[in-house]
């Protein structure tokens, strides 16, 4: 429940691209967005909306997610981001920092889960998880900067929030990630009526996400690599047994690479 005389916060979805989510949070009429990959959709949903921009938040150096910077930020507004080679970043952030948008009244803890780039970065507030490209529904990013190790315990980490977090990833990549979970898992209950619900979902040209915290440990075999069932799959991919919990998910996601 929204205390009496605060703003409530609403969170958006505005596509760009193929399957980009930029997310835009507003509180009246001010608005902040979450790693703007073009500034065209971001422009058009502010003024048919009548909205002031008073914060971007980056969580990765990637073209797509930060392409709009630069139309967006006029220096006037706070543009937060990670370590990372990002032109326009104004505030950088690590892990353990809090970054506070009064415009909004709401605060982030900055998160580093590394693995997809070097310093990605995550934003965690009021049970919202703004993670980027490393955690998607019912999947996760490539590692192209870390390795398996990293990303694996940025998964751990941010699977440790409360179950009730909702999740709110950076692309419409849900059903594909879907079926490969069901190459994985094909007796997984939980997974098969989440294809139900998120099927029905891309058929009304809805997104899939926000997910939850929860969903994703009943249903993203990324975040299950010590389930029985999942260590199994992954070792026949290996063709050896996985040691651990690492192995597994290296295995998982070379599987995914090509699958």
């Amino acid at each position: 429940m929204t205390p009496r005389g605060v703003t409530p916060l609403e969170v958006t979805p505005i596509r760009a691209f193929k399957d980009n989510y930029i997310w835009l949070l507003r509180a009246g009429r001010r608005a902040a967005v979450v790693d703007p990959g073009d500034a065209v959709p971001v422009l058009d949903h502010l003024a048919r909306e009548g909205l002031e921009l008073a914060a971007i938040l980056v969580t990765h150096h990637h073209a797509d997610h930060i392409g709009g910077l630069a139309d967006l930020a006029d220096g006037a507004i706070p543009v937060y981001g990670p370590d990372e080679p990002i032109e326009g970043i104004t505030r950088r952030v690590a892990d353990g920092d809090r970054i506070r948008i009064p415009e909004l009244n709401i605060e982030f803890d900055v998160l580093a889960i590394p693995g997809h780039t070097r310093a990605h970065v995550g934003y965690y507030g009021a049970k919202l998880l703004f993670c980027g490209d490393t955690l998607f529904a019912c999947g996760c990013g490539r590692v192209f900067e870390g390795t398996p190790a990293q990303m694996h315990a940025s998964l751990a980490r941010l699977a440790s929030l409360p179950d009730d977090t909702k999740v709110y990833c950076a692309h419409e990549y849900t059903l594909a990630n879907i079926a490969f979970a069901k190459a994985v898992e094909p007796d997984n209950a939980a997974l098969a009526e989440r294809e139900r619900v998120d099927a029905e979902t891309r058929r009304r040209d809805a997104p899939t996400v926000p997910s939850t915290i929860g969903l994703e440990k009943r249903t993203n075999p990324f975040l299950r690599c010590r389930e029985p069932d999942v260590v199994a799959a992954a070792s026949r991919q290996r063709g050896a047994p996985a040691a651990d919990e690492v192995e597994v998910f290296a295995a998982l996601r070379e599987w995914k690479n090509r699958f």
